[in-house]
């Protein structure tokens, strides 16, 4: 088949993270595609990591690709902007630099799909075995996730499912409508981004063609990372509202006045959740609770301050 008509941009936006492999076998795939345009451009967000710096060094002498590096960590919104900007060509595929290629025909399918909406959304599937990572929390929250996580699933409600891990997108439409770029720490920005696309009616696509998801970091690091996107959540939850499952729980608990009984539950018992979650048998109904009484918490101490939003 002929691609000549079509030109990608793939963008990859990493931080302390090595995406040689990543970006070889997209390579690979993108020299299959007969007449098609393209370039790979990876973004280093100020990365600290002497190991992957160089590592990622190699991708400089790669055919059509070359990394932009970043002298400090600009955060993921102003990232992905810039990327977009930069970007030579008309469709710009971004993935993370942490996932990895599974389908022969990755760039193929999104290339066939490029005349069904102005953003295509291709997810991710959980990689890793039982075996390996049974302990490991990150492992048993995505694995949990994964029937949601389908294309037919998502595309039940397009907008509140979006993420920006593998997605496809017109440069115009980015351009037009970048991330926002208050976000600079981890969690939620793809949350808002969906939500402000549905405002700008531009259409969404979910199609099966996942990307692989099989690093995992560990269970005391997963959980840093947990407390500080409930932190993002609740400075944006005016913004964020309905988009977040979570806020509307807690929507629906505030109106029955039962709040109190996770902000108890968290309060006495937050030792021995952590303990478990940081264990090597974490539970993910102790890590539900963990997260919403966090938020909580959050919220309390935010009140003090005449910034509470519940």
């Amino acid at each position: 088949m002929d691609y000549s008509h079509l030109s990608l941009s793939i963008l990859i936006p990493t931080y302390n993270n090595s995406c040689v492999t990543l970006v070889k076998d997209l390579l690979d795939q993108c020299r299959e595609m007969n007449g098609l345009k393209f370039e790979i451009v990876v973004a280093d967000d100020g990365s600290t990591d002497q190991t992957s710096i160089k590592s990622n060094h190699q991708i400089d002498h790669l055919n059509h690709c070359h990394v932009i590096w970043g002298k400090e960590n600009r955060g993921r919104s102003a990232t992905r902007n810039m990327l977009a900007h930069e970007a030579r060509y008309d469709w710009l595929l971004f993935i993370d630099s942490h996932m990895s290629v599974i389908k022969a025909s990755f760039i193929e399918c999104y290339l066939n799909h490029t005349n069904c909406a102005q953003i295509l959304y291709g997810g991710y599937k959980v990689t890793g075995d039982d075996d390996t990572y049974r302990g490991n929390l990150r492992w048993k929250y995505e694995v949990s996730c994964q029937d949601a996580l389908t294309a037919e699933n998502r595309s039940k409600s397009p907008y509140a499912n979006f993420h920006t891990s593998n997605f496809c997108i017109r440069r115009e439409v980015m351009c037009s409508y970048p991330l926002d770029e208050r976000f600079k720490r981890y969690g939620y920005e793809d949350v808002l981004y969906g939500k402000t696309l549905k405002a700008a009616d531009i259409s969404i696509s979910h199609i099966d063609n996942p990307v692989g998801f099989n690093r995992f970091e560990n269970n005391r690091t997963f959980l840093s990372k947990t407390e500080e996107a409930l932190c993002t959540l609740h400075d944006f939850s005016t913004d964020i509202g309905d988009y977040s499952r979570m806020l509307v729980v807690i929507s629906h608990m505030k109106k029955k006045h039962l709040l109190w009984i996770p902000r108890r539950l968290f309060a006495v018992f937050r030792p021995l959740l952590r303990r478990n979650l940081l264990s090597k048998r974490p539970n993910l109904r102790a890590f539900d609770l963990y997260r919403m009484g966090y938020y909580l918490h959050l919220s309390n101490k935010k009140s003090m301050t005449g910034t509470n939003n519940l």
